[in-house]
Protein backbone atom coordinates (compact mmCIF):
# COMPACT_ATOMS: atom_id res chain seq x y z
CA UNK A 1 0.00 0.00 0.00
CA UNK A 2 2.82 2.44 0.85
CA UNK A 3 4.41 1.85 -2.52
CA UNK A 4 1.14 2.53 -4.32
CA UNK A 5 0.65 5.73 -2.33
CA UNK A 6 4.18 6.86 -3.16
CA UNK A 7 3.63 6.19 -6.86
CA UNK A 8 0.29 7.99 -6.76
CA UNK A 9 1.96 11.00 -5.15
CA UNK A 10 4.72 10.94 -7.75
CA UNK A 11 2.18 10.93 -10.58
CA UNK A 12 0.04 13.60 -8.95
CA UNK A 13 3.03 15.87 -8.35
CA UNK A 14 4.15 15.34 -11.92
CA UNK A 15 0.82 16.32 -13.43
CA UNK A 16 0.37 19.27 -11.10
CA UNK A 17 3.85 20.63 -11.73
CA UNK A 18 3.54 20.18 -15.48
CA UNK A 19 0.31 22.15 -15.56
CA UNK A 20 1.75 24.90 -13.38
CA UNK A 21 4.81 25.29 -15.60
CA UNK A 22 3.01 25.09 -18.94
CA UNK A 23 2.52 28.81 -19.45
CA UNK A 24 6.22 29.64 -18.98
CA UNK A 25 7.65 26.97 -21.29
CA UNK A 26 10.38 28.13 -23.64
CA UNK A 27 9.54 28.32 -27.32
CA UNK A 28 12.49 26.36 -28.74
CA UNK A 29 12.24 22.65 -29.47
CA UNK A 30 14.08 20.68 -26.81
CA UNK A 31 12.76 17.13 -27.26
CA UNK A 32 11.18 14.70 -29.69
CA UNK A 33 7.64 14.48 -28.24
CA UNK A 34 6.68 11.15 -26.72
CA UNK A 35 7.08 8.90 -23.69
CA UNK A 36 10.47 7.39 -22.86
CA UNK A 37 11.43 4.78 -20.27
CA UNK A 38 14.76 3.82 -18.73
CA UNK A 39 15.97 2.07 -15.61
CA UNK A 40 19.04 1.99 -13.36
CA UNK A 41 20.12 -0.23 -10.50
CA UNK A 42 19.03 0.91 -7.04
CA UNK A 43 19.97 -0.73 -3.75
CA UNK A 44 17.95 -3.90 -4.23
CA UNK A 45 16.49 -3.75 -7.74
CA UNK A 46 16.31 -1.63 -10.90
CA UNK A 47 14.38 1.62 -10.55
CA UNK A 48 12.20 2.45 -13.56
CA UNK A 49 11.55 6.02 -14.74
CA UNK A 50 8.99 6.95 -17.38
CA UNK A 51 9.22 10.50 -18.75
CA UNK A 52 6.78 12.17 -21.13
CA UNK A 53 7.89 15.25 -23.07
CA UNK A 54 6.38 17.72 -25.49
CA UNK A 55 8.55 19.61 -27.94
CA UNK A 56 9.83 22.02 -25.32
CA UNK A 57 9.17 20.69 -21.85
CA UNK A 58 9.01 17.65 -19.55
CA UNK A 59 5.33 17.10 -18.85
CA UNK A 60 5.34 14.03 -16.63
CA UNK A 61 7.76 11.94 -14.57
CA UNK A 62 6.54 8.58 -13.25
CA UNK A 63 8.96 6.65 -11.05
CA UNK A 64 8.54 3.00 -10.04
CA UNK A 65 10.74 2.23 -7.01
CA UNK A 66 8.72 -0.85 -5.99
CA UNK A 67 11.80 -3.05 -5.57
CA UNK A 68 13.34 -0.65 -3.07
CA UNK A 69 12.25 -0.10 0.53
CA UNK A 70 8.95 1.81 0.91
CA UNK A 71 10.52 4.24 3.41
CA UNK A 72 13.42 5.31 1.20
CA UNK A 73 12.53 4.32 -2.34
CA UNK A 74 8.97 5.59 -2.16
CA UNK A 75 10.01 8.83 -0.51
CA UNK A 76 12.73 9.44 -3.10
CA UNK A 77 10.29 8.76 -5.96
CA UNK A 78 7.80 11.34 -4.75
CA UNK A 79 10.35 14.05 -4.09
CA UNK A 80 12.47 13.57 -7.22
CA UNK A 81 9.53 13.43 -9.62
CA UNK A 82 8.54 16.89 -8.42
CA UNK A 83 12.15 18.15 -8.41
CA UNK A 84 12.84 17.02 -11.99
CA UNK A 85 9.64 18.63 -13.22
CA UNK A 86 10.37 21.88 -11.43
CA UNK A 87 13.97 22.09 -12.68
CA UNK A 88 13.22 20.63 -16.14
CA UNK A 89 16.49 18.69 -15.89
CA UNK A 90 17.39 15.31 -14.37
CA UNK A 91 20.40 16.73 -12.52
CA UNK A 92 18.69 17.56 -9.24
CA UNK A 93 19.92 17.01 -5.69
CA UNK A 94 19.79 13.46 -4.34
CA UNK A 95 17.53 12.90 -1.36
CA UNK A 96 19.46 12.67 1.90
CA UNK A 97 19.14 9.18 3.32
CA UNK A 98 18.27 7.64 -0.05
CA UNK A 99 21.37 8.48 -2.06
CA UNK A 100 21.70 5.20 -3.96
CA UNK A 101 18.04 5.12 -4.97
CA UNK A 102 18.17 8.83 -5.84
CA UNK A 103 21.20 8.37 -8.05
CA UNK A 104 19.47 5.47 -9.81
CA UNK A 105 16.44 7.68 -10.48
CA UNK A 106 18.62 10.52 -11.78
CA UNK A 107 20.60 8.14 -14.00
CA UNK A 108 17.44 6.56 -15.45
CA UNK A 109 15.83 9.97 -16.00
CA UNK A 110 18.96 11.14 -17.80
CA UNK A 111 18.93 8.12 -20.11
CA UNK A 112 15.23 8.58 -20.86
CA UNK A 113 15.73 12.23 -21.76
CA UNK A 114 18.73 11.46 -23.93
CA UNK A 115 16.52 9.01 -25.81
CA UNK A 116 14.10 11.91 -26.28
CA UNK A 117 16.89 13.86 -28.00
CA UNK A 118 17.67 16.16 -25.09
CA UNK A 119 20.95 17.99 -24.63
CA UNK A 120 21.41 17.46 -20.87
CA UNK A 121 24.00 20.25 -20.68
CA UNK A 122 21.53 22.69 -22.23
CA UNK A 123 18.84 21.59 -19.77
CA UNK A 124 21.22 22.19 -16.87
CA UNK A 125 22.20 25.62 -18.20
CA UNK A 126 18.59 26.68 -18.60
CA UNK A 127 17.08 24.97 -15.56
CA UNK A 128 13.79 26.53 -14.57
CA UNK A 129 14.39 26.61 -10.83
CA UNK A 130 17.55 28.72 -10.87
CA UNK A 131 17.87 32.30 -9.75
CA UNK A 132 15.92 34.28 -7.18
CA UNK A 133 16.81 35.17 -3.64
CA UNK A 134 16.26 32.89 -0.67
CA UNK A 135 12.96 33.54 1.02
CA UNK A 136 13.44 34.31 4.72
CA UNK A 137 12.03 31.70 7.06
CA UNK A 138 9.12 32.58 9.30
CA UNK A 139 9.14 32.23 13.07
CA UNK A 140 6.69 29.83 14.67
CA UNK A 141 5.99 29.15 18.34
CA UNK A 142 4.18 25.98 19.36
CA UNK A 143 2.93 25.12 22.84
CA UNK A 144 2.81 21.45 23.79
CA UNK A 145 3.44 19.21 26.78
CA UNK A 146 6.24 16.96 25.51
CA UNK A 147 8.63 17.09 22.55
CA UNK A 148 10.10 13.87 21.17
CA UNK A 149 13.23 14.49 19.13
CA UNK A 150 13.83 11.70 16.62
CA UNK A 151 11.33 9.42 14.85
CA UNK A 152 13.40 6.26 14.93
CA UNK A 153 12.35 3.15 16.80
CA UNK A 154 12.66 4.66 20.29
CA UNK A 155 10.94 7.91 19.30
CA UNK A 156 8.04 6.17 17.57
CA UNK A 157 7.63 3.80 20.53
CA UNK A 158 7.44 6.77 22.90
CA UNK A 159 5.01 8.57 20.59
CA UNK A 160 2.60 5.62 20.53
CA UNK A 161 2.77 5.42 24.32
CA UNK A 162 2.10 9.15 24.77
CA UNK A 163 -0.84 9.14 22.39
CA UNK A 164 -2.34 6.12 24.11
CA UNK A 165 -2.07 8.10 27.36
CA UNK A 166 -3.95 11.00 25.76
CA UNK A 167 -1.13 13.54 26.05
CA UNK A 168 -0.30 16.41 23.72
CA UNK A 169 3.15 16.12 22.16
CA UNK A 170 5.22 16.95 19.08
CA UNK A 171 7.40 14.44 17.21
CA UNK A 172 10.35 15.93 15.31
CA UNK A 173 12.47 14.20 12.66
CA UNK A 174 15.33 15.89 10.84
CA UNK A 175 15.28 13.42 7.95
CA UNK A 176 12.52 13.30 5.29
CA UNK A 177 11.45 9.85 6.51
CA UNK A 178 10.96 7.96 9.77
CA UNK A 179 13.01 5.06 11.08
CA UNK A 180 16.57 6.26 11.59
CA UNK A 181 19.01 3.47 12.38
CA UNK A 182 16.10 1.18 13.17
CA UNK A 183 15.62 0.76 9.41
CA UNK A 184 19.09 -0.82 9.38
CA UNK A 185 18.30 -3.48 11.99
CA UNK A 186 18.15 -6.86 10.30
CA UNK A 187 18.17 -9.53 13.01
CA UNK A 188 15.59 -9.33 15.75
CA UNK A 189 14.89 -8.36 19.35
CA UNK A 190 16.31 -10.15 22.36
CA UNK A 191 13.82 -10.98 25.08
CA UNK A 192 13.64 -13.59 27.84
CA UNK A 193 10.79 -15.57 29.44
CA UNK A 194 8.46 -14.58 26.61
CA UNK A 195 5.29 -16.43 25.77
CA UNK A 196 6.82 -17.32 22.39
CA UNK A 197 9.78 -19.02 24.07
CA UNK A 198 7.47 -20.96 26.37
CA UNK A 199 5.25 -22.01 23.45
CA UNK A 200 8.33 -23.26 21.57
CA UNK A 201 9.82 -25.09 24.53
CA UNK A 202 12.80 -22.75 24.97
CA UNK A 203 14.05 -22.42 28.54
CA UNK A 204 15.42 -18.97 29.33
CA UNK A 205 15.52 -16.49 32.17
CA UNK A 206 15.90 -12.77 32.61
CA UNK A 207 18.91 -13.46 34.84
CA UNK A 208 20.62 -15.38 32.01
CA UNK A 209 19.73 -12.62 29.53
CA UNK A 210 21.32 -10.05 31.85
CA UNK A 211 24.39 -12.23 32.42
CA UNK A 212 24.91 -12.74 28.67
CA UNK A 213 24.59 -8.99 28.09
CA UNK A 214 27.11 -8.14 30.81
CA UNK A 215 29.54 -10.76 29.53
CA UNK A 216 29.15 -9.57 25.94
CA UNK A 217 29.70 -5.97 27.03
CA UNK A 218 32.90 -6.93 28.91
CA UNK A 219 31.21 -5.91 32.19
CA UNK A 220 31.41 -2.22 31.26
CA UNK A 221 27.61 -2.05 31.17
CA UNK A 222 25.53 -0.42 33.88
CA UNK A 223 24.11 -3.50 35.68
CA UNK A 224 20.96 -1.63 36.73
CA UNK A 225 20.11 -0.67 33.13
CA UNK A 226 20.84 -4.20 31.93
CA UNK A 227 18.56 -5.65 34.61
CA UNK A 228 15.74 -3.34 33.56
CA UNK A 229 16.16 -4.30 29.90
CA UNK A 230 16.06 -8.00 30.72
CA UNK A 231 13.20 -7.79 33.20
CA UNK A 232 11.03 -5.62 30.92
CA UNK A 233 11.74 -7.55 27.72
CA UNK A 234 8.84 -10.03 27.81
CA UNK A 235 6.45 -7.20 28.62
CA UNK A 236 7.77 -5.31 25.58
CA UNK A 237 7.16 -8.34 23.34
CA UNK A 238 3.59 -8.46 24.66
CA UNK A 239 3.16 -4.76 23.88
CA UNK A 240 4.37 -5.28 20.31
CA UNK A 241 1.69 -7.95 19.98
CA UNK A 242 -0.96 -5.35 20.89
CA UNK A 243 0.06 -3.04 18.04
CA UNK A 244 0.20 -5.84 15.45
CA UNK A 245 4.01 -5.98 15.42
CA UNK A 246 4.52 -9.54 16.66
CA UNK A 247 7.97 -11.16 16.65
CA UNK A 248 7.30 -14.92 16.92
CA UNK A 249 10.30 -16.41 15.07
CA UNK A 250 13.05 -17.24 17.57
CA UNK A 251 16.63 -18.11 16.72
CA UNK A 252 20.15 -17.78 18.05
CA UNK A 253 22.35 -14.70 17.98
CA UNK A 254 26.02 -14.29 18.86
CA UNK A 255 26.74 -14.04 22.58
CA UNK A 256 23.43 -15.55 23.71
CA UNK A 257 23.30 -18.77 25.71
CA UNK A 258 19.97 -19.88 24.25
CA UNK A 259 17.64 -19.04 21.37
CA UNK A 260 16.44 -15.59 22.37
CA UNK A 261 16.32 -13.26 19.37
CA UNK A 262 12.71 -12.65 18.27
CA UNK A 263 12.00 -11.79 14.63
CA UNK A 264 9.08 -11.48 12.20
CA UNK A 265 7.39 -14.74 11.21
CA UNK A 266 8.67 -14.62 7.62
CA UNK A 267 12.27 -13.93 8.62
CA UNK A 268 12.31 -10.43 7.17
CA UNK A 269 14.53 -7.74 8.68
CA UNK A 270 13.20 -6.65 12.05
CA UNK A 271 13.99 -2.95 11.54
CA UNK A 272 11.96 -2.35 8.40
CA UNK A 273 9.19 -4.52 9.81
CA UNK A 274 8.93 -2.52 13.04
CA UNK A 275 9.22 0.84 11.28
CA UNK A 276 6.37 -0.14 8.96
CA UNK A 277 4.18 -1.24 11.87
CA UNK A 278 5.07 1.72 14.09
CA UNK A 279 4.33 4.08 11.20
CA UNK A 280 1.02 2.35 10.50
CA UNK A 281 0.04 2.68 14.15
CA UNK A 282 0.98 6.36 14.25
CA UNK A 283 -1.04 6.95 11.09
CA UNK A 284 -3.98 5.11 12.64
CA UNK A 285 -3.70 7.30 15.73
CA UNK A 286 -3.43 10.46 13.64
CA UNK A 287 0.04 11.38 14.90
CA UNK A 288 1.86 13.86 12.66
CA UNK A 289 5.63 13.69 12.31
CA UNK A 290 7.34 17.00 11.53
CA UNK A 291 9.87 15.85 8.92
CA UNK A 292 12.90 17.83 7.75
CA UNK A 293 12.83 19.57 11.14
CA UNK A 294 16.15 19.59 12.98
CA UNK A 295 16.28 20.26 16.71
CA UNK A 296 19.14 22.64 17.46
CA UNK A 297 18.87 23.56 21.13
CA UNK A 298 17.28 22.42 24.38
CA UNK A 299 15.89 25.32 26.41
CA UNK A 300 15.80 25.48 30.21
CA UNK A 301 14.25 27.94 32.63
CA UNK A 302 16.05 29.78 35.41
CA UNK A 303 15.95 26.68 37.62
CA UNK A 304 17.52 24.37 35.05
CA UNK A 305 14.28 22.64 34.08
CA UNK A 306 13.53 21.80 30.47
CA UNK A 307 11.03 24.27 29.05
CA UNK A 308 11.44 24.10 25.29
CA UNK A 309 13.20 23.13 22.09
CA UNK A 310 14.46 25.23 19.21
CA UNK A 311 14.35 23.65 15.75
CA UNK A 312 14.84 24.52 12.09
CA UNK A 313 12.26 23.37 9.56
CA UNK A 314 12.17 23.79 5.79
CA UNK A 315 9.87 26.80 5.97
CA UNK A 316 10.13 28.05 9.53
CA UNK A 317 12.29 28.40 12.60
CA UNK A 318 10.43 26.85 15.53
CA UNK A 319 10.30 27.37 19.25
CA UNK A 320 8.44 24.56 20.99
CA UNK A 321 7.39 25.47 24.53
CA UNK A 322 7.05 22.24 26.53
CA UNK A 323 7.41 20.68 29.95
CA UNK A 324 9.52 17.64 28.99
CA UNK A 325 11.73 16.37 26.17
CA UNK A 326 12.49 12.81 25.11
CA UNK A 327 15.78 12.53 23.24
CA UNK A 328 15.62 9.70 20.70
CA UNK A 329 18.12 11.07 18.20
CA UNK A 330 20.26 7.95 17.81
CA UNK A 331 24.02 7.56 17.85
CA UNK A 332 26.84 9.08 15.83
CA UNK A 333 28.05 6.24 13.61
CA UNK A 334 27.43 8.31 10.46
CA UNK A 335 29.51 11.23 11.72
CA UNK A 336 33.16 10.41 10.99
CA UNK A 337 34.36 13.71 12.42
CA UNK A 338 32.69 12.90 15.73
CA UNK A 339 33.57 9.22 16.08
CA UNK A 340 37.20 9.77 15.11
CA UNK A 341 37.49 12.17 18.06
CA UNK A 342 37.15 9.09 20.25
CA UNK A 343 38.48 6.42 17.88
CA UNK A 344 41.01 7.84 15.39
CA UNK A 345 41.79 4.29 14.26
CA UNK A 346 38.35 4.03 12.63
CA UNK A 347 38.91 6.83 10.13
CA UNK A 348 37.77 5.76 6.66
CA UNK A 349 35.86 2.68 7.87
CA UNK A 350 32.63 1.81 6.06
CA UNK A 351 29.51 2.49 8.14
CA UNK A 352 26.14 0.76 8.14
CA UNK A 353 24.49 3.73 9.83
CA UNK A 354 21.60 5.77 8.49
CA UNK A 355 22.74 9.27 7.45
CA UNK A 356 20.86 10.93 10.32
CA UNK A 357 23.01 9.24 12.97
CA UNK A 358 25.25 12.23 13.59
CA UNK A 359 25.16 12.67 17.37
CA UNK A 360 23.00 15.82 17.50
CA UNK A 361 21.18 14.79 20.66
CA UNK A 362 24.42 14.04 22.49
CA UNK A 363 25.78 17.50 21.66
CA UNK A 364 22.56 19.25 22.73
CA UNK A 365 22.46 17.33 26.01
CA UNK A 366 26.12 18.09 26.71
CA UNK A 367 25.32 21.79 26.39
CA UNK A 368 23.08 21.35 29.44
CA UNK A 369 25.79 19.55 31.40
CA UNK A 370 24.76 15.98 30.62
CA UNK A 371 27.32 13.33 31.50
CA UNK A 372 28.56 10.86 28.91
CA UNK A 373 29.33 7.19 29.40
CA UNK A 374 31.32 4.71 27.27
CA UNK A 375 31.55 7.31 24.49
CA UNK A 376 34.64 5.68 22.98
CA UNK A 377 32.96 2.27 22.69
CA UNK A 378 32.13 1.88 18.99
CA UNK A 379 31.11 -1.46 17.57
CA UNK A 380 32.22 -3.01 14.32
CA UNK A 381 29.79 -5.44 12.74
CA UNK A 382 31.67 -8.37 11.16
CA UNK A 383 29.47 -8.96 8.12
CA UNK A 384 29.18 -5.81 6.02
CA UNK A 385 29.39 -5.83 2.21
CA UNK A 386 31.92 -3.08 1.62
CA UNK A 387 30.84 -1.63 -1.75
CA UNK A 388 27.22 -1.05 -0.73
CA UNK A 389 27.49 -0.90 3.11
CA UNK A 390 24.71 -3.51 3.22
CA UNK A 391 24.75 -5.31 6.56
CA UNK A 392 24.35 -9.09 6.37
CA UNK A 393 22.08 -9.98 9.26
CA UNK A 394 23.48 -12.09 12.06
CA UNK A 395 20.53 -14.42 11.47
CA UNK A 396 22.36 -15.80 8.43
CA UNK A 397 25.07 -17.16 10.70
CA UNK A 398 22.52 -17.94 13.41
CA UNK A 399 20.64 -20.13 10.94
CA UNK A 400 23.76 -22.06 9.97
CA UNK A 401 26.11 -20.11 7.67
CA UNK A 402 29.86 -20.24 8.08
CA UNK A 403 32.73 -17.83 7.43
CA UNK A 404 35.80 -18.73 5.40
CA UNK A 405 38.88 -16.74 4.44
CA UNK A 406 40.49 -16.43 1.01
CA UNK A 407 42.22 -19.72 1.68
CA UNK A 408 38.83 -21.42 1.89
CA UNK A 409 39.00 -22.40 5.56
CA UNK A 410 37.08 -21.40 8.67
CA UNK A 411 39.02 -19.24 11.11
CA UNK A 412 36.68 -18.62 14.07
CA UNK A 413 33.49 -19.61 15.84
CA UNK A 414 31.10 -17.56 13.68
CA UNK A 415 28.75 -16.85 16.57
CA UNK A 416 31.14 -15.30 19.03
CA UNK A 417 30.42 -11.68 19.95
CA UNK A 418 30.65 -9.14 17.13
CA UNK A 419 33.88 -7.61 18.34
CA UNK A 420 35.55 -11.03 18.51
CA UNK A 421 34.44 -12.09 15.02
CA UNK A 422 35.43 -8.69 13.59
CA UNK A 423 38.87 -8.97 15.16
CA UNK A 424 39.30 -12.46 13.71
CA UNK A 425 38.40 -11.21 10.22
CA UNK A 426 40.89 -8.38 10.44
CA UNK A 427 43.63 -10.95 11.08
CA UNK A 428 42.92 -12.72 7.75
CA UNK A 429 44.64 -12.05 4.45
CA UNK A 430 43.09 -8.91 2.99
CA UNK A 431 41.12 -8.34 6.21
CA UNK A 432 37.93 -9.80 4.72
CA UNK A 433 36.04 -13.10 4.56
CA UNK A 434 33.17 -14.83 2.78
CA UNK A 435 29.89 -15.87 4.37
CA UNK A 436 28.80 -19.21 2.89
CA UNK A 437 25.23 -20.60 2.91
CA UNK A 438 22.94 -22.81 0.85
CA UNK A 439 19.48 -22.82 -0.75
CA UNK A 440 17.82 -24.28 2.33
CA UNK A 441 19.00 -21.36 4.44
CA UNK A 442 17.85 -18.91 1.75
CA UNK A 443 14.42 -20.53 1.67
CA UNK A 444 13.97 -20.00 5.40
CA UNK A 445 15.29 -16.45 5.74
CA UNK A 446 13.50 -13.77 3.75
CA UNK A 447 16.22 -11.19 4.40
CA UNK A 448 18.50 -13.02 1.95
CA UNK A 449 16.26 -12.07 -0.99
CA UNK A 450 17.42 -8.47 -0.66
CA UNK A 451 21.04 -9.53 -0.86
CA UNK A 452 20.38 -11.54 -4.01
CA UNK A 453 18.41 -8.69 -5.61
CA UNK A 454 21.14 -6.19 -4.79
CA UNK A 455 23.68 -8.26 -6.74
CA UNK A 456 26.12 -8.81 -3.88
CA UNK A 457 25.78 -12.60 -3.76
CA UNK A 458 27.80 -15.12 -5.76
CA UNK A 459 25.94 -18.33 -6.66
CA UNK A 460 26.89 -21.76 -8.05
CA UNK A 461 25.33 -25.20 -8.36
CA UNK A 462 28.29 -26.86 -6.67
CA UNK A 463 30.59 -25.82 -3.88
CA UNK A 464 33.55 -26.29 -6.24
CA UNK A 465 31.91 -23.95 -8.75
CA UNK A 466 31.40 -21.38 -6.00
CA UNK A 467 35.07 -21.68 -5.01
CA UNK A 468 36.20 -21.03 -8.58
CA UNK A 469 34.18 -17.80 -8.72
CA UNK A 470 35.75 -16.67 -5.45
CA UNK A 471 39.29 -17.53 -6.49
CA UNK A 472 39.50 -20.20 -3.76
CA UNK A 473 40.97 -23.66 -4.25
CA UNK A 474 37.89 -25.86 -4.95
CA UNK A 475 39.19 -28.89 -3.08
CA UNK A 476 39.91 -26.83 0.03
CA UNK A 477 36.47 -25.20 0.17
CA UNK A 478 34.79 -28.56 -0.54
CA UNK A 479 36.65 -30.13 2.38
CA UNK A 480 35.71 -27.20 4.65
CA UNK A 481 32.01 -27.69 3.81
CA UNK A 482 32.23 -31.46 4.16
CA UNK A 483 33.91 -31.14 7.56
CA UNK A 484 31.33 -28.59 8.69
CA UNK A 485 28.40 -30.75 7.65
CA UNK A 486 29.92 -33.59 9.67
CA UNK A 487 30.18 -31.29 12.70
CA UNK A 488 26.51 -30.41 12.33
CA UNK A 489 25.58 -34.09 12.15
CA UNK A 490 27.60 -34.84 15.30
CA UNK A 491 26.60 -31.52 16.96
CA UNK A 492 30.24 -30.95 17.78
CA UNK A 493 32.71 -28.45 16.32
CA UNK A 494 36.23 -29.64 17.26
CA UNK A 495 37.88 -26.74 15.40
CA UNK A 496 36.37 -23.72 17.16
CA UNK A 497 33.87 -25.04 19.69
CA UNK A 498 30.75 -23.68 18.02
CA UNK A 499 27.65 -25.15 19.67
CA UNK A 500 24.86 -22.96 18.28
CA UNK A 501 23.39 -22.21 14.87
CA UNK A 502 23.90 -25.87 13.97
CA UNK A 503 20.32 -26.99 13.35
CA UNK A 504 20.81 -27.50 9.60
CA UNK A 505 23.78 -28.45 7.46
CA UNK A 506 24.87 -26.82 4.19
CA UNK A 507 24.07 -29.47 1.60
CA UNK A 508 21.23 -27.97 -0.48
CA UNK A 509 22.42 -26.62 -3.82
CA UNK A 510 22.79 -23.98 -5.11
CA UNK A 511 25.41 -22.48 -2.83
CA UNK A 512 25.93 -18.79 -2.09
CA UNK A 513 28.69 -16.50 -0.88
CA UNK A 514 28.96 -12.83 0.04
CA UNK A 515 32.29 -11.09 0.51
CA UNK A 516 32.23 -9.20 3.81
CA UNK A 517 34.42 -7.26 6.22
CA UNK A 518 33.84 -5.24 9.41
CA UNK A 519 31.97 -1.92 9.32
CA UNK A 520 30.98 0.67 11.92
CA UNK A 521 27.60 -0.41 13.19
CA UNK A 522 26.72 0.92 16.64
CA UNK A 523 27.93 3.53 19.08
CA UNK A 524 27.49 2.01 22.53
CA UNK A 525 28.28 5.26 24.33
CA UNK A 526 26.12 8.33 24.77
CA UNK A 527 24.36 10.40 27.40
CA UNK A 528 24.11 8.89 30.85
CA UNK A 529 20.64 7.84 32.01
CA UNK A 530 19.19 6.14 35.06
CA UNK A 531 16.65 3.32 35.13
CA UNK A 532 13.82 5.84 34.66
CA UNK A 533 15.49 7.07 31.44
CA UNK A 534 16.26 10.44 33.05
CA UNK A 535 19.37 12.15 31.66
CA UNK A 536 22.05 12.52 34.34
CA UNK A 537 24.41 15.51 34.51
CA UNK A 538 28.09 15.56 35.42
CA UNK A 539 27.16 16.15 39.08
CA UNK A 540 25.20 12.91 39.19
CA UNK A 541 21.78 14.58 39.23
CA UNK A 542 18.87 14.17 36.84
CA UNK A 543 18.25 17.10 34.48
CA UNK A 544 14.60 17.95 35.25
CA UNK A 545 12.32 17.17 32.32
CA UNK A 546 14.96 15.56 30.07
CA UNK A 547 14.65 11.89 29.16
CA UNK A 548 16.46 9.74 26.60
CA UNK A 549 16.18 6.33 24.98
CA UNK A 550 17.96 4.25 22.37
CA UNK A 551 21.37 4.73 20.81
CA UNK A 552 21.68 8.33 22.03
CA UNK A 553 22.30 6.83 25.48
CA UNK A 554 25.21 4.91 26.97
CA UNK A 555 25.49 2.28 29.67
CA UNK A 556 23.17 -0.44 28.36
CA UNK A 557 25.62 -2.22 26.07
CA UNK A 558 29.02 -1.58 27.66
CA UNK A 559 32.03 -2.41 25.49
CA UNK A 560 30.16 -4.53 22.93
CA UNK A 561 26.49 -4.80 21.97
CA UNK A 562 24.97 -8.22 21.46
CA UNK A 563 22.95 -8.70 18.29
CA UNK A 564 19.27 -8.23 19.16
CA UNK A 565 19.88 -5.89 22.08
CA UNK A 566 19.54 -2.65 20.11
CA UNK A 567 15.92 -3.38 19.26
CA UNK A 568 15.29 -4.41 22.87
CA UNK A 569 16.89 -1.13 23.95
CA UNK A 570 14.74 1.12 21.74
CA UNK A 571 11.43 -0.56 22.54
CA UNK A 572 11.97 -1.06 26.27
CA UNK A 573 13.57 2.30 27.06
CA UNK A 574 11.35 4.11 24.56
CA UNK A 575 8.41 2.90 26.64
CA UNK A 576 10.14 3.79 29.91
CA UNK A 577 11.03 7.29 28.69
CA UNK A 578 7.39 7.92 27.79
CA UNK A 579 6.15 6.59 31.12
CA UNK A 580 8.68 8.70 33.05
CA UNK A 581 7.87 11.85 31.07
CA UNK A 582 4.16 11.30 31.76
CA UNK A 583 4.85 10.89 35.46
CA UNK A 584 7.07 13.99 35.48
CA UNK A 585 4.47 16.34 33.97
CA UNK A 586 1.65 15.25 36.29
Amino acid sequence: MKKLICLFLAITLALFSAAALAETAPAETMFTPGTYTAEAQGIFSPVKVQITVSGNRITSVIIDPSGETPELGGMAAGKLSAAILQAQTPNVDAISGATITSNAIIQAATEALKAAGADIGALDANRWDKGGEDVPKGEKTVDTEIVIIGAGGAGMTAAIMLHQAGKDFVLLEKMPYAGGNTTKATGGMNAAETHYQKEQGIEDSTALFAADTMKGGHALNDPALVAVMANKSAEAIDWLDTIDASLPKISYSGGASVNRIHAPEDGSGVGGYLVDHFSAKLNELGVEILYNTTATELITDGEGKICGVKAEGEDASYTFNCRAVILATGGFGANEEMYTQYRPDLKGTVTTNAPGATGDGIVMAQALGADLVDIEQIQLHPTVEQTTSILITESVRGDGAILVNQGGVRFTNELLTRDAVSAAELEQEGQYAYIIFDQNLRDHLKAIEKYVKSGITVQADTIEGLAEQLGIDPATLAKTLNDWNGYVKDQRDPDFGRTTGMDADLTAAPYYAIKIAPGIHHTMGGVKINTAAQVINTEGKAIPGLFAAGEVTGGVHGGNRLGGNAVADIVIFGRIAAESALEYIK
